[in-house]
């Protein structure tokens, strides 16, 4: 039953994050920036599209978590020792289950085979299976915003996080990321407890698993960490951060990335003598594209457009 409800809390917490992501996916959909592949320059990206990615993902941890309400629905009283239903009664064996429900508000159902319910843990396997996964969701995200909140004048600097405390004793006005840090913390733990879980199921022999109260420790600790450390993240990161456009357009602008946009247009041995030039000089993209007659200053214009490099399609094809 604890199980059952430390659940329903996670969800409602990972129902503010995903509605939290969604609404900054709306504030932000307007600021350009560079999107990266392996830490370098790939294409842009509006920072709205990044952050409604981070809610498609919370909600998809969501189902996975809904789903494994399953699992735990099935119990094995009246099986009592090892699964035989030795010493009871026919009728306490009946009517159990159906007691249980009706005083927990919640769906239980007697397995029918109560000998495996006795020795197997593997749908608390599942459980903790979906938590992990959605820990590591998690965990990406918070080091994803502490790339882009880099800095201030020496990292990325794409964003701001709320200032939550001084970040050193001896650097003054450092102002360290550590919502974000909090919540890779929880999810490393609860990476360890999802392995201590499976090797506790996995040790059971034959008609009793033994090994049942480390499970459920270490279950209920990761379901409780990951509800706090989400409304965490909700009320004291989430909603606070605000975006650095002027930064953001500056990356875009110097960035030799967009050439990408230029392939359909100019050809892929032609663009990448462009981004050697462009890396090696210091000078725009843009510039090399119409000093060379490559393209038209207004064909430039459309193709490096950086709002339609954000969407599907290849800009000025007729060009």
């Amino acid at each position: 039953m604890t199980c059952y409800v430390l659940l329903k809390k996670a969800l409602i917490q990972l129902e503010r994050l995903k509605l939290a992501f969604e609404e900054k996916s709306k504030e932000f959909d307007h600021v350009i920036k560079m999107g990266r592949t392996q830490l370098q320059d790939a294409v842009p990206i509006r920072l709205g599209q990044e952050f409604q990615a981070y809610a498609t993902a919370v909600k998809r941890d969501m189902i996975r978590i809904e789903k494994v309400f399953e699992e735990i629905r099935y119990v094995n009283l009246g099986g009592t020792a090892i699964g035989t239903g030795i010493n009871a009664d026919v009728h306490y064996m009946k009517l159990i289950v159906p007691k249980l429900k009706e005083i927990s508000g919640i769906d239980v159902i007697q397995a029918s085979d109560l000998f495996d319910a006795t020795q197997s843990l593997d749908s608390f396997v599942a459980v903790s299976g979906a938590v992990k996964a959605c820990a590591v969701t998690l965990s990406k995200i918070a080091s994803d915003l502490r790339l882009m909140s880099s800095g201030p004048r020496t990292g990325f600097g794409e964003i701001n996080l709320p200032a939550r405390q001084n970040g050193s004793s001896i650097m003054p006005g450092k102002v360290n990321p550590v919502i974000p840090e909090v919540v890779n913390q929880v999810a490393f733990h609860i990476i360890g407890n999802d392995l201590t879980i499976t090797l506790a199921a996995e040790a059971g022999q034959l008609e009793l698993n033994a090994f049942e109260p480390i499970v459920f420790y270490s279950l209920f600790q990761s379901l409780d960490t990951l509800t706090y450390a989400v409304e965490t993240f909700v009320d004291h990161c989430i909603t606070g951060i605000t975006a650095n456009e002027d930064r953001c357009r500056q990356l875009v602008e110097n960035s030799v990335g967009v050439i990408t946009a230029l392939c359909p247009h100019i050809g892929y041995r032609d663009s990448a003598e462009i981004a050697k030039e462009a890396i090696r000089t210091g000078r725009p993209v843009r510039e090399l594209i119409i000093k060379k007659g490559l393209l038209s200053p207004a064909d430039v214009n459309i193709v490096l457009n950086p709002m339609n490099m954000t969407r599907p399609g290849i800009a000025k094809k007729s060009c």
